[in-house]
């Protein structure tokens, strides 16, 4: 199924968000560290309700240690400067969907990643900064299962 990898995560209810996400759709939740916050927040706990056990959560201690282990062939990484919509790619299962910090998104060296396929953007209103992360992995998470046939649902 389909990796999604959260780069520094600053707020706890987006992770918990995020790992029930993973939990009721078979995706793995790849986080690298540094958090800011631990796994005994209470925000975490109450976002995420008591899908903890039922998700495949990994934590890296940073960008090259997640590499290594997701060994991705692709990388779709999420920005505000993507150069195409997320509705432009065919998604794979085993596609690694790569998102920034809440604050400011994905650092200029990450975008350049030699490991990044593409730079991706959800659309939005112009002037308007961001989209909630959890919200903009759900997005992308379920168009990239759609495209699967929702495979296991």
């Amino acid at each position: 199924m389909f990796r999604i990898l959260f780069l520094n995560p600053e707020i706890p209810g987006n992770t918990g968000n995020a790992i029930r996400l993973a939990a009721v759709t078979g995706a793995e939740l790849h986080l690298v560290e540094p958090l800011g916050f631990d796994f005994t927040d209470a925000k975490l706990k109450r976002a995420g309700l008591d899908y903890h056990d039922l998700a495949v959560v990994q934590v890296h201690a940073d960008l090259q240690a997640a590499w290594e282990v997701l060994a991705p062939d692709r990388v779709f990484a999420y920005t505000a400067e993507g150069d195409v919509t997320y509705t432009d790619i065919d998604y794979r299962p085993s596609d690694v969907l790569l998102f920034g910090r809440e604050s400011v998104g994905l650092p200029a060296e990450v975008k350049a990643d030699p490991h990044v396929t593409a730079r991706v953007r959800l659309p939005m209103l112009p002037s308007r900064r961001s989209l909630n992360l959890a919200n903009s992995a759900s997005i992308v998470l379920y168009e990239a299962w759609r495209q699967q046939g929702f495979t296991g649902a």
